[in-house]
């Protein structure tokens, strides 16, 4: 059963350390967290003290460490694919670890890399791991117990982060901003592309045609991938601290910004993205994942944070409410019913999303909404004369 849920929207109720983002729940941790990633109903931890931590996120208000696999270094990035978890740990390589069981995940394999592993991503039957400071070695997994070493691309200078997009490897490479290596052929990856960001890139992400660089120059860059051979940074938005590392999920960028927690970033203008909210995290918040209706945080010596973010776009208007009860629209049985005495006259009503965008017209009466996903949405009352508008805010659940 749909029910919804009416506030007026007042100037100044929201703390001062957060905008448009709530806090749902945490998972504390004594140790040092630095990665994350989620993968259906668990959230998977890169600990620099404890290896590879598995917390249960079925229920986002109470995650729960369900299991952890001790491994021999620190655990600087995960990638997760079915059964398996990929560990970037540092000296000692890529360590393969089956999660099958959750509660008892158990190291099956690994490959040992020269040099610093510090991230990992993968595709298909292949992992990518970043050896700091400068080499991409490509790893098959086809059996992950027996991962074996195919090829790598060196001379990259100080790599940290890596995205796979089609047959494109994108790293953040510290000063020397984002490199573009052709995996085409897994074999002999080639760089085929430069970008210099002008500062310190650490993480990376891919969304279409676009790959978002987070900078520790407190920015986080926007540069074209359409033509891999060529990209170009197109925009930029300043963030408050350190941008360690990057999501992206619709038409918004997640950004981990170190010690001002987590920040949101509208890139639906690619060219001029626009913080729309944020929120301070208890730790340092160092990596960041989006799935569905919550963002994840590796919060450092905090553990895990999870969020959500509930829309940006609507201006929060105060406005005195009149002597005695004011009618208010009400749903029943997915019907949201507007009554005819609180719409005045020479106004419109409409029901707009989280994002500003217009969702139907309301009409005085019963207004079907029952096919409307859960979620923020806001009811605009606009008063022609006045020239002003009254906001309320609904929040549809199930």
């Amino acid at each position: 059963m749909l029910a919804l849920c009416l506030s007026s929207l007042l100037v100044g109720i929201a703390p001062a350390d957060s905008l448009n983002v709530r806090l749902i729940g945490s998972c504390g941790s004594k140790s040092r967290v630095v990665g994350v990633v989620v993968n259906g109903n668990y959230a998977y931890l890169a600990d620099e003290d404890s290896g590879l931590r598995i917390i249960s996120v079925s229920d986002p208000a109470h995650p729960l460490e369900v299991g952890h696999c001790v491994t021999p270094d620190a655990a600087e990035g995960v990638a997760v694919d079915g059964d398996y978890a990929y560990v970037a740990d540092f000296h000692s390589g890529m360590r393969v670890i089956s999660v099958s069981d959750p509660s008892h995940p158990v190291e099956v394999a690994y490959y040992d890399t020269p040099a610093f592993a510090m991230s990992v991503a993968r595709s298909g039957i292949y992992a990518y791991v970043v050896d700091a400071p400068e080499r991409l070695y490509v790893v098959s997994i086809a059996d992950p117990a027996n991962p074996i070493g195919v090829g790598f691309c060196d001379k990259l200078g100080d790599a940290k982060g890596v995205a796979l997009n089609g047959e494109c490897a994108y790293v953040a490479d510290g000063d020397s901003g984002l490199r573009i290596i052709s995996v085409a052929d897994p074999a002999h990856p080639t760089e085929v592309g430069y970008c210099n960001t002008l500062g310190y890139a650490w993480g990376v992400t891919v969304s279409g045609d676009y790959a978002y660089v987070a900078d520790l120059e407190s920015k986080l860059r926007v540069v074209s991938i359409a033509d891999p051979a060529h990209p170009a940074e197109v925009g930029y938005c300043r963030v408050s601290g350190l941008a360690y590392g990057v999501t992206v999920l619709g038409e918004c960028a997640y950004v981990a910004d170190g010690d001002s927690g987590l920040r949101i970033i509208s890139v639906s203008d690619p060219a001029h993205p626009t913080e729309v909210g944020y929120h301070d995290t208890p730790g340092e918040a160092l990596c960041v994942a989006a799935v569905g209706d919550y963002v994840y945080v590796a919060d450092y010596l905090a553990g895990l944070e999870i969020y959500q973010f509930y829309g940006g776009g609507i201006e929060e208007n105060f406005e005195p409410p009149a002597a005695g009860p004011k009618p208010t629209p009400t749903i029943v049985r997915g019907m949201l019913r507007v009554p005819a005495s609180s719409v005045m006259r020479g106004a419109s009503s409409v029901l707009l999303d989280a994002a500003g965008r217009k969702i139907m017209e309301l009409q005085p009466g019963a207004n079907d909404v029952s096919g409307l996903a859960p979620g923020v949405y806001f009811v605009r009352e606009a008063r022609a004369q006045a020239q002003a508008q009254a906001v309320r805010k609904l929040v549809l659940t199930r």
